[in-house]
Formats: structure tokens, sequence, C-alpha cells
């Protein structure tokens, strides 16, 4: 598969992980409006994803034990990082802030992407890259109605950024080729992983778990509880790890945090289709320009791997002419 043709693909990929990652907060809506704590919707999330994948990954690893075992510590890093991490981060930012401004400082994590190549691997970030952050954060802002009067907690801060670490270990983790496990590998062990790390967390009393089995409204019709959960398990949790995990691979970990700024689009579009939010104007025109803002950096990253033409015998002999 050519560069840019798989390029093609991992954006689609990329931007499916988006929207079923974008799925979640309707999904969770639903139960937290009947009782539900965040903690506990999450948890659950996790856990029966983990156990929808446990079968397909063991199918995946027959005769690849000496590479999991070489994998570990980054299945183990994605899990806690990526996946437990950003999530009780982000809870915790909830706790202190409100839900857009965590979500703002969430999705920050693009930028600590950009960061990290540059000082890990001298990816300098060129000018267009740097327009299309701009670009982008602008319109999560107008995206999350963040222009009225915002109350900031420093703790809230602090426990935003670090979903923001977690968010950039995904993609950054996701986006790991060297000695590769399948996709539906690395999701499933995350998900194990990040599965014990919650499940700890609220035997520490770090998260708190209620989740009362009640009939929950989705599409103005009352259904069963299940439907949320395995919305939440199946959509926003085993396609979209997976999804992500092979987009990334083929889109660096760059564009693929930028690509996955969608994923608030997603979320407040499935707010309006499932629950009956509201869309504003301003929420329109922030969405047109975090588009924008990806379209920026994807013409970056073009610019960047577009084939330099041959240089032909009568332009070098035009160059020495020049040069005497």
């Amino acid at each position: 598969m050519d560069l840019r043709r798989s390029q093609r693909t991992g954006l689609g990929l990329a931007l499916v992980s988006a929207a079923t990652f974008g799925t979640s907060g309707a999904f969770a809506s639903s139960l937290l409006a009947v009782g539900w704590t965040p903690g506990s919707a999450v948890t659950i999330r996790v856990c029966v994803a983990a156990l929808v994948l446990t079968l397909p990954a063991l199918v995946l690893l027959r005769g690849r034990l000496g590479q999991l075992r070489r994998g570990a510590g980054s299945l183990f890093a994605y899990g806690v990082l990526a996946v437990a991490g950003a999530q009780l981060c982000y809870f915790n930012a909830v706790d202190h802030l409100s839900v857009a401004v965590a979500l703002l400082l969430e999705y920050s994590g693009a930028l600590l992407v950009v960061g990290w190549l540059w000082l890990r691997h001298g990816q300098r970030p060129r000018r267009l890259t740097v327009a299309g952050t701009v670009v982008s954060l602008a319109g999560l802002v107008l995206v999350l109605d963040l222009l009225g009067n915002v109350g900031l907690d420093p703790v809230g801060v602090l426990w935003g950024l670090g979903a923001a670490v977690g968010l950039a270990a995904y993609f950054v983790l996701s986006a790991g080729t060297d000695d590769a496990l399948p996709p539906l590998v690395v999701a499933w062990g995350g998900l194990v992983v990040g599965s014990l790390v919650l499940l700890a967390a609220g035997g520490l009393g770090l998260l708190e778990f209620a989740a009362p089995r009640r009939d929950v409204t989705l599409l103005d019709a009352q259904t069963s509880w299940l439907v949320p959960v395995l919305g939440m398990a199946l959509l926003a949790a085993v396609i979209a790890y997976a999804t992500g995990i092979v987009g990334a691979r083929l889109l660096g970990a760059k564009l693929a945090s930028f690509v996955g700024l969608t994923e608030v689009l997603f979320a407040v579009l499935f707010a309006w289709l499932l629950l009956g939010q509201v869309l504003t104007g301003g929420q329109l025109v922030g969405g047109v320009l975090v588009v924008a803002g990806i379209v920026l950096v994807r013409l970056d990253e073009l610019r960047a791997t577009a084939p330099v033409a041959p240089v032909t015998p009568s332009q070098r002999l035009l160059e020495r002419a020049a040069d005497r």
C-alpha cells in the first residue's frame, strides 16, 4: 500500500475511532441521569470491552508469546496511562472544573504530542502545524462554549493536565510500530490493565461506584440500562481503541492526535441526536475551525512527505554555470 493510500485509510480509521469515542458521552449521560456515578460508567465500559476482546486476542496471540513478553512494558504503560490514567484524571478534573474546561485541558494533549516529537525525535513543528494548532484550539473553545466567565481551580487544572498526558500517551503508544503487536491485542492488553487499575482505584476510594439498574432515556424513549452499557463497551471502547491504534500507526502520532480532536465534535453531535441537546451557532463555527486546523496539519504532513523531483542533467549544468 503506497503512502498516500495508507494515510487515507488511516484518516478514515482515525475518524471512525473519534466518532465511536464520541458516543461515550451520550451513553454515559443517560446512565448518570438515573444515578450512575462516572466511575461506575467508565469502569464497566472498560471491563466489558476487555472481556469481549479476550477470545479474539488470545487467538491472535498464538505463536506470538515471545512478542507479547517483549511488548509487555508498552501494554502496561498503555493500560495505566492511556486507558485508566486518562479516565481517572479526567473525572477528578470534573470534580473541580466544568466539563467543558476539563475537556479542553484533556485535548491539549495534542500539544504534548507535538512537544514530545520535537524533544524526543527532533521533529520541530513547522508553521502550518503551529497555525493548525492555534485554529483547532480556538475551535474547541467555541465548541465547548468557554467564552463566558470560567472559574479555574488549580487542583482541577492539574488533574486536567494529567488527563492531557494520558491522551498524549494514547496517541504516542498507539503509533508505535517497532515489533508491534496486532492492534486488537494492544487494545485488549491496555483494557485489561486499565480494568485492574480502575477497580483498584474504586477499592481505594478514588472512584465512587454506584450503578442502579434502571431504565434510561435514549432517542426520547425508555430502554434498558444494558443498551448504553453495551454501546459504551462495544462502540466507545472495542471499536474505538482498535481503529484508533491502526489509524495512529498509519498517520503517525501528531496527525492522529489532531484528528482525535473531532471526538469533541462527534460528542456534541451525538448529544444532540440521542439526548436532544441543542447545538448553538458558536459550536457550529467552532466545529468548522477544528476541521480547518486538522486540514492545516494534514497539509503540513503532505508537504513533508512530498517526493523530491529528480534533478535533470540540464538543471545540473545550469546550477554549475550559476556557481561560476
